[in-house]
């Protein structure tokens, strides 16, 4: 049956109740001024949280669907491009790319670490002339490990080429600091039930002016896809096909509780839950899978000790706690700190509790640490209640050495 948990997976994240009262609301007619009045609200404020004066376009899909589109909109048919892969979802874009017959030539970095400037740099060196990389693609917030590429100083040394900057940062839009503009960002996706703290729906997909110049030589194939039919459509208040009406209302409704805190304020309440987060992981023993000083501040990886059983440890999570987190592909574990709610702080402060009812053997698990909305929570506070509980614990898990910056 059917019960409210807390989710601490890397989505669908929670969501504030009044976004989901706004999803529940009376259908409106998506060719109606209502809903282009709302539409036209929507790209507005999401122009300001991604800091640009590009092109929003809202797709009916997932995150996926949205890293899709930017495939088949701005490449051609034996296009190469330069992928860096430093986890799954990186292996997604390598996927996608090779269905619709891009050539990809991809640079894989270790699990955990993040993606270079100086590799990237060495790596297109040899993407020179007309046989070179047409695009440069990577994840923003590596969501499957943990780990927050430095973006700003990837885009700099790209922005010294021509090459296209395509970005998936589906979990890291709305949590990391991100200037599209600025940074010189093409094309950036991004979903609904990540940061944003609304349902799964919706993919937002930035579009910069060379982006759209790559789209007029672009042959790939393109239907539901093709985002000159939403540019189209957008300038007119609608959208090609019929939308998720209830979460676009949703959507809405998160949007203006994330404005009245502020992005700059989100950014600091997630930076700050996920080290809490960390440092509580820590202070019973759990080892962080990514570098720390690239860690991600929408999801913390760790490894459980070899004598707990990952399976065991998620399924007391889940039936004593009430909480859900995700044991991931590649033999570790993660916790959300996308969307901010009490919840997370009581989970991090019985670990040692947790710990002790999940002993046996264990493979490996990750938590996300806090998405929008909802009353913040200082780092300070979170620190104190996981000291104030590991402290009766330390005995059974000593207090690990490394220092959390």
């Amino acid at each position: 049956m059917y019960r409210p948990q807390n989710l601490r997976i890397p989505g669908p994240t929670f969501v504030p109740q009044t976004v989901l009262a706004a999803s529940a609301r009376p259908m409106i007619n998506h060719r109606g001024p209502e809903f282009a009045a709302l539409l036209a609200a929507l790209t507005r404020a999401l122009q300001d949280f991604l800091r640009t004066q590009g092109d929003v376009l809202l797709l009916t899909a997932s995150g996926s669907g949205g890293m899709e589109a930017a495939i088949a909109n701005t490449l051609s048919s034996g296009d190469k491009v330069l992928l860096f892969v430093n986890g799954a979802f990186g292996e997604r874009f390598y996927a996608i790319a090779k269905a619709y017959g891009v050539e990809v030539r991809r640079v894989d970095v270790p699990l955990g670490r993040a993606v270079d400037p100086e590799l990237v740099r060495e790596e297109l060196a040899k993407e020179k002339g007309k046989d070179g990389a047409k695009a440069v693609l990577l994840q923003h917030n590596e969501t499957s490990t943990g780990v927050l590429n430095p973006l700003k100083e990837i885009a700099e040394v790209v922005r010294e080429t021509d090459k296209l900057l395509i970005v998936d940062s589906v979990s890291g839009a709305g949590a990391c600091e991100l200037e599209i503009d600025e940074w010189g960002i093409d094309v950036c996706v991004s979903a609904s039930q990540k940061a944003w703290g609304a349902p799964p729906g919706l993919a937002m997909v930035t579009m910069s002016e060379r982006a759209w110049k790559a789209y007029e030589r672009s042959n790939l194939p393109k239907a539901y896809f093709d985002l000159m039919q939403y540019k189209t459509a957008l300038e007119k208040g609608a959208t090609p096909a019929t939308p998720a009406v209830g979460v676009v209302i949703a959507l809405q409704e998160s949007l203006r509780l994330m404005a009245e805190e502020g992005l700059e304020a989100i950014i600091r309440r997630h930076r700050d839950l996920a080290r809490a987060t960390r440092r509580g992981v820590q202070a019973v023993n759990l080892s962080l899978f990514a570098d720390e000083a690239h860690a991600s501040p929408a999801v913390t990886a760790f490894r459980p000790p070899t004598r707990v059983d990952a399976r065991n440890l998620i399924r007391v999570l889940r039936d004593d706690y009430d909480t859900i987190v995700a044991r991931a592909p590649e033999r570790f574990d993660r916790v959300s700190t996308l969307a901010d709610d009490p919840a997370l702080v009581k989970i991090r402060t019985r670990w040692d509790q947790v710990l002790r009812q999940a002993v046996l053997k264990l493979p490996d698990i990750r938590f996300m640490s806090g998405f929008p909305s909802g009353k913040p929570v200082s780092e300070q506070e979170s620190i104190q209640l996981v000291e104030n509980t590991s402290s009766e614990t330390t005995e059974m898990h000593p207090q690990p050495t490394q220092k959390i910056p």
